[in-house]
């Protein structure tokens, strides 16, 4: 990624309310790009976005994508080069109570979004972000690559191999002329970040710190599953090395891609909650919930070894790094910080890590 390149790029984030959404809104606005967002108000109270005032410096519209009329006229408004499709329903409990509402927003959300882009001549390179559970869940004791089978037990994980379904066929039917003037479409696949500003349900940081800091025990449901565990920036600048890569070289970068942590970040979700207890201190710990719940795949990570050659990307931050960027965050937020330098800072720190 070349932070130069951002400076003055007019980008257009769908979902910018939202944790990655305002992650990278913000990232795009230190850079010097003019950001502009389409997404639905914040879902919770508190959250990222209003903390660190991520509105402040871009132009922010509260838009469903489900609403096909207006996200066209909003894009061809912004007239943006780049656009960064983030928007979605990304629970995977909320898809079992939902799931007309996930089917429609992931799948028809993603299609708005790509037949408005087609519509706007000034858009480059469009990236559309999914999810490592949009593999078909085989066990295949190994990485999954983006040649495995797409599929998805539960709603919200075969809403997603749907919507990586949409992005293929849009862009075999209307973005692969080899002309310089065809916009670049991709696709970004990555799970299980962490990071500060999360406050979404059923999200094990959230969870663990909300619970920390009432002086509560923490309760897991599953702690034996293991996730492929990475801080939010670090699939951020895959994403963002990715787009520069479909602006500047288009088609030989428009495909799916997988960004996924080291094999040491592949750890259970009970060593990471161990791992936090750690940091918060204040005799934090968490206990074990029986019962039933819904499916969950027991162990699930990508091999991202097509991006670390290819486009140069690696993660900079290993999972103890990870952990401890995200509860600092968190201390910070409870002690009253300014979030949005807080954040800010952390961006910069990563960026020097290059």
């Amino acid at each position: 990624m070349t932070p130069g390149f951002w400076k003055g790029k007019r980008v257009l984030v769908t979902g910018h309310t939202g944790f990655k959404g305002a992650w990278i809104s913000l990232w795009l606005q230190r850079m010097g790009a003019q950001v502009s967002g389409l997404a639905l108000p914040p879902e919770t109270r508190p959250n990222l976005f209003e903390l660190a005032d991520v509105a402040r410096s871009m132009d922010s519209s509260f838009v469903d994508i489900k609403d096909a009329a207006t996200v066209n006229a909003k894009l061809n408004a912004k007239q943006p080069e780049i656009v960064l499709h983030l928007a979605a329903q990304s629970l995977v409990r909320r898809s079992y109570q939902q799931p007309l509402n996930t089917f429609a927003t992931n799948i028809m959300g993603t299609a708005h979004v790509l037949e408005a882009v087609r519509s706007t001549k000034s858009i480059r390179a469009a990236l559309v972000v999914t999810t490592d559970k949009c593999y078909e869940d085989q066990n295949p004791g190994r990485g999954y690559t983006e040649a495995d089978p797409l599929g998805g037990f539960d709603p919200y994980s075969s809403s997603k191999a749907c919507a990586e379904i949409v992005t293929a066929a849009f862009r075999r039917s209307y973005f692969s002329a080899p002309d310089d003037q065809t916009t670049a479409v991709a696709s970004a696949r990555a799970g299980n970040v962490i990071g500060g500003g999360d406050w979404s349900e059923d999200r094990l940081l959230p969870d663990l710190v909300h619970a920390f800091s009432k002086s509560r025990p923490a309760q897991l449901r599953n702690p034996g599953a293991v996730r492929p565990w990475q801080h939010v920036l670090d699939p951020l600048a895959g994403y963002l090395n990715l787009a520069e890569k479909l602006f500047v070289q288009g088609p030989m970068f428009a495909e799916a891609w997988n960004f996924g942590p080291d094999a040491e970040s592949q750890v259970s979700v009970g060593v990471v909650a161990d791992r936090a207890a750690q940091l918060w201190g204040n005799g934090a710990r968490f206990e074990h919930v029986g019962g039933d719940h819904p499916h969950e795949t027991k162990l699930l990570f990508l091999d991202a070894s097509k991006a670390r050659t290819r486009l140069g990307w690696r993660p900079r931050l290993d999972f103890d790094a990870a952990v401890a960027w995200t509860i600092e965050w968190y201390r910070a937020h409870a002690e009253g910080t300014n979030m949005r330098a807080l954040t800010e800072r952390q961006i910069d720190q990563y960026m020097s890590l290059q």
